[in-house]
């Protein structure tokens, strides 16, 4: 199992292979060939890599496969559009005794899943007060994060949580991206630019948390807040959700900044889609934030990986993460 030393000396590397590519071993490297002409682009040694995440199209080989398992590295293989192809990690399945808790716990119990939505919104609200605007729509989003993180206490069914969730998020986003002619959260319906920036932001951090998260043997697909679903890693659905403020606060910024713009963006049969040229743009703005928290993502997994196998969970000792 990785310590805190592992995740600070190691990093996560991103390859846009928008373009055909090649990886070789290598003494002990990681090479990265152009498929063409056999030109070596780059090159990794194995002991400095956490993470490997791959979007486009290149060889993997059982070469590789095998470096990555001996030195505990997570591999996530994406298409251009992002959708997973193939993802491999040493993700301590002998940790039985985790696995175990996770399928005893009480799923009536909303402990944690108050904690998360609350960690959730408190984090809406320092974006909220960030901005230091007065307008009506920010301070009644402002009011409605105060009210939320109040109410959460006393709630007693999912339900009422979700909706709690849902009706801040409404308010959020309207007040937050109201400059950028915000319209409503339309999750993967790809109605507009914002959303699709969105999406792209949140599909990175749940590969990013999935990565951090295998490091301690949990089953993914046992979550406590999101309900297991048919193919749905619902855990990494739950932990990811305190982090998400980390791509709404990079979207704002990129598009006020003229970073990202509308114009990097096609309709193709009535959708939004980001054009291949500026992709890798888009990743490395987004990569760059989440690097930048690496080490409290981890330490916010530990703790919870920690106390999860306790069994003692209460709000003073919960992990948080503040932006």
């Amino acid at each position: 199992m990785f310590t805190r030393k592992d995740i600070e000396f190691r990093s996560i590397f991103v390859i846009n292979c928008l373009e055909e590519r090649n990886f070789k071993v290598q003494q002990g490297e990681l090479l990265l060939q152009d498929s063409k002409t056999g030109t070596t682009l780059t090159k990794f040694p194995f002991q400095k890599i956490l993470a490997l995440f791959v979007i486009g199209h290149a060889t993997i080989t059982t070469p590789l496969i095998d470096k990555c398992r001996k030195h505990g590295v997570f591999i996530a293989v994406m298409k251009p559009n992002l959708r997973p192809v193939f993802t491999y990690g040493n993700d301590a399945e002998a940790n039985f005794l985790l696995r175990e808790k996770q399928y005893k716990h009480n799923n009536d119990d909303l402990t944690i899943p108050s904690l998360i939505v609350r960690n959730k919104i408190l984090n809406q609200l320092k974006l909220l007060l960030s901005t230091r605007r007065k307008d009506e729509l920010t301070n009644k989003a402002i009011n409605t994060c105060d009210m939320a993180i109040t109410t959460i206490a006393d709630v007693r069914a999912f339900q009422d949580l979700m909706g709690i969730e849902g009706w801040v998020a409404k308010e959020f986003f309207k007040a937050y991206f109201q400059d950028l002619d915000w319209q409503q959260r339309q999750p993967r319906l790809k109605c507009d630019e914002i959303n699709v920036t969105l999406d792209i932001g949140y599909t990175l951090l749940f590969n990013y948390i999935e990565a951090f998260t295998r490091m301690f043997g949990f089953d993914l697909y046992c979550g406590i807040y999101h309900r297991q679903w048919f193919k749905r890693k619902s855990l990494v659905c739950d932990l990811m959700e305190p982090f998400r403020c980390i791509i709404d606060r990079e979207v704002r910024k990129a598009f006020n900044l003229k970073q990202f713009k509308k114009e990097h963006f096609k309709m193709i049969k009535n959708e939004y889609v980001l054009k291949h040229e500026f992709s890798g743009l888009y990743y490395k703005v987004f990569f760059g934030a989440l690097a930048d928290h690496k080490t409290k993502v981890f330490n916010f997994i530990q703790s919870y990986y920690r106390q999860f196998m306790r069994g003692n969970i209460n709000e003073s000792t919960f992990p948080k993460f503040e932006m």
